[in-house]
């Protein structure tokens, strides 16, 4: 009986793992299919003949790397930003009383409940006196607008699962409050730092709509925004566009492989214990 079981779990999770697959599998087989047997050999697993020539258009004839550029730029900007500003509204929420807290705290999320599509108007408003409309600066600055209530709300929780004694117990030995937060604190805040970079770089990575608004000329263009290139006016060229897909997804890869030591739990179990 615990042999069928161990059996169906395995199968749940394999089925699981094909599901969560399948769908990068596709965007490669396309990305790999020559354009003329693209829709002649219908819908193949696996294509008859293979080429890299969607690949190396897109890496040397279009203007894929500016956008790939203005991404990473984009993308590890607002993260930076947003998990420093995060850390400091997480930890006052979490460490000291004050009064408005509680409504703060759900105005807080209440802001991650407005449609995206009712503030860019607004947004185009303020941003264009400043100059900041079809600039890497304007973008990053929305990005982590948008970002931020979130991801203070996240790591607020990471600090509240950080018992207070810690800092107390550095205060008697003659630390200050800063002093504890950096020495003490931070370090087992790790795994909150890296799960809130992570969500921070994937939203930033990942956005259209601001990107599309607020971008205007070829040298500014992300690279969700430069896709939208590959659609013509007499079809879409699948090829090149699962091409550049498929390469814009190895930062984020790169970077969760870079992060993901951080990402496990438990690293604060024990930390009271002596």
């Amino acid at each position: 009986m615990k042999i069928v079981a161990s059996a169906s779990l395995w199968l749940v999770r394999l089925a699981y793992l094909v599901f969560a697959l399948f769908p990068l599998f596709w965007l490669l087989r396309i990305a790999l299919t020559p354009d003329q047997i693209l829709y002649r050999e219908g819908t193949t697993l696996w294509p008859s003949v293979t080429t890299f020539e969607n690949f190396r258009f897109v890496i040397e004839e279009s203007p894929f790397p500016t956008y790939f550029l203005n991404t990473v730029i984009v993308s590890l900007g607002t993260a930076a930003i947003v998990t420093v500003l995060a850390t400091g509204i997480g930890y006052a929420f979490s460490r000291f009383r004050f009064r408005g807290k509680t409504p703060l705290m759900v105005f807080l999320v209440i802001t991650q409940l407005f449609p995206i599509v009712m503030v860019i108007t607004p947004l185009y408003q303020l941003l264009a006196p400043l100059g900041l409309i079809d600039t890497r600066i304007g973008l990053i600055v929305v990005f982590t607008a948008f970002n931020l209530p979130f991801a203070a709300f996240l790591m607020h929780s990471f600090f509240e699962g950080i018992p207070g004694e810690l800092e107390q117990a550095a205060m008697i030995d003659g630390c200050t409050r800063f002093q504890a937060l950096i020495r003490i604190i931070l370090p087992l805040m790790l795994p909150g730092v890296g799960a809130t970079l992570g969500f921070v770089f994937t939203a930033a990575w990942s956005e259209l709509l601001f990107s599309l608004m607020l971008i205007s000329s070829e040298a500014k263009k992300t690279f969700a925004v430069g896709l939208l290139g590959f659609v013509g006016r007499s079809g879409v060229d699948w090829g090149q566009m699962m091409a550049a897909a498929t390469l814009a997804l190895i930062p984020p890869a790169i970077f969760f492989t870079a992060i993901q030591k951080y990402l496990v739990g438990g690293l604060t179990a024990g930390a009271i214990k002596g």
